[in-house]
């Protein structure tokens, strides 16, 4: 079991060490899909994962659920790592917009997440997701609350 004092670690440094240790014994909602963390850095975060038959909303194609999970946790993610030690956050608002469909035949779905403000009590952050062809699937726009504050 990890052992890891996670509310130590800014949020830059938690990402990153999800980013390189890749935990898969913590629970957690990237385990559950299969994300990946391409990239991590100070206000941005890129994520990714490969579509599955379980993915499959009644049409036969990716449920929005999968494309607004990842667009949440890429631009989740990135307000986090503009956090200090001990500070927390959680979404708030969380807009949508789908482009096109995506296949569930594995194929694979990579979600930017750009940090635009972050302040002491609220951060927004914009992100877009990508089929593998460059294509673009969904963007969305969030307002995350910040839960603490640094001393």
């Amino acid at each position: 079991m990890t052992t890891v004092d996670f509310a130590a670690m800014t949020g830059l440094e938690l990402m990153r060490w999800v980013q390189s240790e890749r935990p898969a014994d913590i629970p957690s909602i990237g385990r559950l899909l299969g994300m990946r963390f391409d990239e991590v850095e100070h206000g941005r975060v890129v994520v990714s994962l490969d579509t599955r038959p379980d993915f499959a909303n009644p049409l036969g194609t990716v449920h929005g659920g999968i494309a607004a999970t990842l667009l949440d946790s890429a631009m989740g993610c990135a307000v986090h790592t503009t956090l200090p030690a001990g500070v927390g956050y959680t979404t708030l608002e969380l807009k949508v917009n789908y482009i096109r469909a995506a296949r569930t035949d594995g194929q694979t779905l990579t979600a930017e997440g750009t940090v635009i403000h972050a302040g002491r009590r609220t951060a927004t952050a914009e992100g877009k997701m990508l089929d593998d062809q460059g294509k673009l699937i969904a963007h969305a726009t969030t307002t995350c609350i910040v839960l603490g504050t640094a001393a």
